[in-house]
């Protein structure tokens, strides 16, 4: 059955879950080492909630005003919230303020930032809880397109390991759109081992979306980001 064909946010989350636990199992895999995170972007606090009664706790959102909104109104729910777009430099210590997990840590001024004093929200890197956290790897040559450059990759990982408000829990990247998903996620592969070589620790990889997430997982992918296969259609908005 076609993820058209499926009506219901049940009905979308069994299918994915159901393909999830398939390609999983045709690599050798266990499908419970495997963290679907959900991209509700766009979609009404209503959604999430649908989602949770469903049994799914981890989120994704890439809006730092709309994943703040998202928040505030699901505190007390059992939620995980992670922040998978690109992060600004000056909002990255409000994003670590509700985001459990941050995806897109790229270059040296985010993880500064993340690692200042007291800012404007008043609240002092000695008092925040550790934010566990992806670096991002730019798998294109646009400079434009989030992530850091893979000869830059290990002096950004350094730093990270060196700030304590951050746990660095391995590598995320976004196969580009015109290419082929198993070649860039093999790549991806590479990276999450030349991180490993600097922190055993650091063993996930945040790879795969709603349209590549079974070719992310044979190459290993323990994060995937999935979207409309699970939220459908984003709604109409301003």
């Amino acid at each position: 059955m076609s993820l058209s064909a499926l009506r219901s946010p049940a009905d979308r989350l069994a299918e994915v879950r159901q393909r999830i636990s398939a390609a999983a199992t045709a690599s050798g895999r266990d499908p419970a080492e495997i963290t679907t995170i959900i991209v509700t972007k766009f979609h009404p606090v209503s959604l999430v909630r649908e989602l949770i009664a469903l049994g799914a706790h981890d989120f994704g959102e890439n809006r730092h005003q709309e994943a703040q909104q998202k928040a505030r109104e699901l505190a007390g729910e059992p939620v995980t919230w992670h922040f998978v777009g690109q992060l600004q430099s000056k909002k990255a210590r409000q994003v670590a303020g509700y985001a459990h997990v941050i995806h897109s840590i790229d270059r040296d001024s985010v993880v500064k930032s993340l690692a200042g004093g007291a800012g404007a929200d008043g609240v002092d890197a000695v008092a925040r809880p550790v934010t566990d956290c992806f670096v991002q790897v730019n798998l294109t040559t646009d400079p434009r397109r989030g992530g850091v450059a893979p000869e830059s990759l290990e002096p950004l990982v350094e730093k990270v390991l060196t700030t304590d408000c951050l746990r660095l829990l391995g590598v995320m990247a976004v196969a580009p759109a015109d290419g082929e998903p198993a070649r860039a996620f093999a790549e991806v592969r590479t990276y999450s081992e030349r991180v490993l070589a600097m922190a055993p620790e650091a063993r996930f990889i945040s790879a795969g979306m709603s349209h590549d997430f079974e070719s992310a997982i044979a190459h290993g992918a323990t994060h995937l980001r999935i979207g409309s296969a699970i939220t459908g259609n984003r709604p109409e908005h301003g």
